[in-house]
């Protein structure tokens, strides 16, 4: 996904919200890329002001899941809602992919990235005005980016890319914030401040989405998990979610349950898997 592509995407009209229908809800989806089944008979809804973990092995359609709720990749069975309608009419949206979809190259500024957030309610063609570029400062010292404003994207180290991404949905004034493997890459520091952001947005009653593959990290710093291998195994308190048997219908053969004096250590191999192609 160039940049190019991300400007293009936010400048749709907005769509009106029905107070009375779920922040987001899906209908038996199913979900194809290439006539292969990347989602399966997916039921689920999601209340706003939430902040939930989506776990699971690679391939199973974390990305997808969450392109189908961001109207990007309409499913071939079943629907998707945001606050009533269809979600391609929300402006309300922000999909952060995975890094490597992005293409740093783009001669662009951090500045300039953050400012993108606010086409959606500006106008394609509409030159910011004194009042957008101060919203957009504002955006980068809430993500602590203010001082590199003016760099390059591609001389940002992967956390600062994620700290700008979540600038952009400030200044878009998002209400769903989905973000794809955003702690791919990261130390723990990096991980810190993203998580501290996430905190910010959960105070400002963001919702957010955010797929990832530590059980662990899912469990410590999240009040909800959603698991899902194609089909939703699990959706709830992690300690209801990650149970044995969830567990293993999830990951199957790669996953390892090993008895410690402090309880169960779950391990699973996927983090060695190609997962360029991951649905």
């Amino acid at each position: 996904m160039t940049l190019l592509d991300r400007i293009r995407s936010l400048a749709h009209p907005g769509a009106p919200h029905a107070d009375d229908a779920p922040f987001v809800r899906l209908q038996n989806v199913t979900a194809r890329y290439n006539g292969v089944v990347a989602l399966e008979d997916i039921d689920f809804e999601l209340h706003g002001g939430e902040q939930v973990a989506v776990v699971g092995p690679n391939g199973a359609g974390k990305s997808t899941l969450f392109k189908v709720i961001a109207g990007i990749h309409p499913p071939s069975r079943g629907t998707a809602h945001m606050r009533g309608s269809d979600p391609r009419g929300h402006i309300c949206i922000a999909y952060l992919p995975q890094r490597n979809e992005v293409d740093w190259r783009f001669p662009v500024t951090v500045q300039d990235v953050v400012m993108m957030g606010r086409v959606s309610k500006m106008g394609l063609f509409r030159r910011p005005k004194t009042a957008e570029w101060r919203l957009v400062d504002e955006c980068l010292r809430l993500v602590d980016l203010h001082e590199l404003a003016g760099r390059q994207i591609s001389e940002l180290s992967g956390g600062q890319q994620q700290r700008m991404f979540i600038a952009q949905a400030l200044a878009q004034e998002a209400e769903l914030l989905m973000m794809d493997e955003p702690l791919n890459g990261l130390d723990a520091p990096s991980q810190d401040e993203v998580f501290s952001i996430l905190e910010t947005l959960k105070g400002r009653g963001v919702t957010v989405l955010v797929a990832m593959h530590d059980l662990g990290l899912a469990a410590q710093r999240f009040d909800s998990v959603l698991l899902l291998n194609k089909r939703l195994v699990g959706y709830g308190p992690p300690a209801d979610v990650f149970t044995e048997a969830h567990l293993r219908r999830a990951y199957g053969g790669h996953l390892q349950m090993v008895e410690t004096p402090e309880g169960t250590l779950v391990l699973n191999d996927t983090c060695c898997d190609d997962d360029t192609h991951a649905h």
